[in-house]
């Protein structure tokens, strides 16, 4: 993907471009803006506003930002617009290829929660059934790695399915009338499919591969604020500690924040894993292993190193 292409993905790009990240870098930080999408840690921590309490003694606010997937998180992140947030495996790696100013911050496998739906109905039974046909997933998320890998599982190729690039939104819709014939999404979208627009799980992402989310931060921020930076995540790791836990709480806590029924949270959160901690050996290796896979099908422009974009704390 292109830089000129990865800028696209957002149709806020413009006024999110409006602030300057030089003027930031040199001022006293007195606000950090985390991106969130509907779903994760990030969700219970705005709804309990623990990242609210920890800043307040320090004089420092907390804007929340709300999008629909990584990729257009990620491009606000590069033009300085947000500071933290999280996403799945593919957004980074687009972002990167793109020379984005993002760094990996913290990591968090994924055991459950996406994968590729059919509906009740559908002839298609089998990954390889999908040959032929209308496949509707996000370009450059998570969804994209899922249904990437599980073709590849199959033998088939990427041509052999007829991608359509729609966000979860736009996705949902064309899924329950029958615009696509599969759809590879995440929770609680894939919790919505599944209840809700008369979706069958044709397979689980955690059959087909590891996976992890990232918690992102803007490169900048985390040269300028590394103490900030370390903070952020030490509240997102402690938030998913409790997150654990509490699942009954944390779907009460899904479904205030953004207003999907407490049935469908119920059923994401269950299944979901919160674990936050440090990008490990191994799961940098699993994301070179996303980068490379998509280098070879001339899904990014050239190769990439996923490490030399992961940030390193400055030791005290």
């Amino acid at each position: 993907m292109r830089r000129r292409e990865f800028l696209g993905l957002s149709l806020g790009s413009a006024a999110f471009g409006m602030l300057s990240r030089g003027v930031r870098a040199q001022a006293d930080i007195k606000e950090i803006r985390i991106g969130y999408q509907k779903n994760g840690v990030l969700v219970i921590a705005r709804q309990q506003a623990t990242l609210e309490k920890h800043f307040s003694s320090q004089g420092i606010d907390v804007k929340w930002i709300e999008f629909s997937s990584g990729p257009p998180m990620l491009e606000a992140m590069n033009v300085g617009s947000v500071d933290y947030g999280a996403v799945g495996d593919s957004p980074p790696i687009f972002a990167q290829s793109a020379g984005a100013a993002i760094v990996y911050a913290a990591g968090q496998p994924i055991t459950n929660g996406q994968g590729i739906l059919v509906p009740n109905h559908s002839p298609i039974r089998t990954i390889a059934d999908l040959k032929g046909k209308r496949v509707g997933f996000t370009k450059g998320s998570s969804a994209h790695n899922v249904i990437v890998q599980t073709l590849e599982k199959a033998g088939l190729k990427y041509a052999d399915i007829t991608p359509v690039y729609l966000t979860p939104p736009d996705a949902g819709p064309a899924f329950a009338n029958g615009s696509i014939d599969a759809w590879s999404i995440w929770d609680p979208y894939f919790a919505i499919g599944e209840t809700k627009q008369n979706g069958r799980i044709l397979v689980n992402a955690s059959e087909i591969t590891k996976a992890n989310a990232f918690y992102i931060a803007n490169r900048d921020f985390a040269k300028n604020h590394g103490q900030i930076l370390q903070q952020i995540i030490d509240v997102t790791s402690a938030t998913a500690k409790w997150a654990e836990a509490h699942r009954e709480e944390v779907a009460k806590s899904l479904s205030a924040i953004t207003g999907i029924p407490l049935d469908i949270q119920t059923v994401a959160a269950n299944r979901s894993s919160f674990a936050v901690g440090p990008i490990t050996d191994d799961i940098i290796a699993t994301q070179q292993g996303v980068a490379d896979r998509f280098f070879k099908l001339g899904l990014i422009p050239k190769p990439l190193v996923v490490r030399d974009a992961v940030w390193k704390p400055v030791q005290t």
